[in-house]
């Protein structure tokens, strides 16, 4: 069809054919991407906290660790679970200096945000030249700051930054049959060892650090993490 041009042409410009249906289409938004740890983040009003009680034989009193959480990205469905800062109170002032000196690297660490988990094992590995201790339970802590170590990861699993290994059901109660056997093979053998759950002649097992290994027909068994030499 023939148009006839009455106004003086100032411009011109190709017209694509999906033009129409380009310029009619709603504004597409980018997803807003969820927020991550890092140390630009306030501190806000009000934080979730846990805390924890230990009684290191090392120390006179007993140390309260609490560990301040604050939670991102709330009601969606990038919710997460941060740890924020820590705070070690006790009445004991004798490690007084060194806790707070920790307390305040860790709580950057946290805030620095990214993969915090690895604290968990630079702790766990600090050694006291004095030698470490065996806690209720029976398991070995090579010095206080491990214990506060082991804390920490008992968190990060409480609240899914790390991994929980906890035994199946299955796995426990084979384990407790076994502890039954091995006891009543051992009915001659007395524990002394009021701070060990486990048979007295129990020794140490190299995975979990607990002195649960017993030896029956034969084949080496953790009666703590199941761990044994014959698979």
């Amino acid at each position: 069809m023939t148009v006839k041009i009455t106004n003086q042409i100032v411009g011109y410009r190709v017209k694509k054919a999906d033009a129409d249906a380009t310029e009619h289409q709603a504004p597409v938004h980018a997803e807003t991407k969820p927020v991550e740890m890092n140390e630009n983040i306030e501190r806000p009003d009000f934080l979730l906290g846990t805390t924890y009680k230990i009684k290191p034989p090392v120390a006179e009193h007993a140390m309260y660790i609490t560990i301040n959480d604050i939670l991102l990205n709330e009601d969606t469905d990038h919710e997460s679970r941060q740890p924020y800062e820590v705070f070690i109170n006790s009445k004991s002032m004798e490690h007084f200096q060194w806790v707070i000196a920790l307390t305040r690297v860790i709580s950057a660490v946290f805030r620095k945000g990214g993969d915090v988990t690895f604290l968990v094992e630079e702790l766990r590995s600090v050694y006291d030249p004095n030698g470490g201790y065996f806690k209720k339970g029976g398991v070995f802590m090579p010095s206080l700051v491990a214990e506060i170590g082991a804390v920490i990861e008992k968190h990060l699993k409480a609240i899914g930054l790390l991994e929980n290994d906890e035994l199946s059901e299955t796995t426990k109660r084979i384990l407790a049959e076994k502890r039954a056997e091995f006891e009543a093979s051992q009915s001659t053998a007395t524990n002394d060892d009021t701070s060990n759950d486990y048979p007295a002649n129990a020794t140490m097992c190299g995975k979990c650090n607990t002195k649960a290994v017993i030896v029956m027909d034969g084949c080496a068994t953790c009666l703590s993490c199941g761990d044994s030499k014959c698979g």
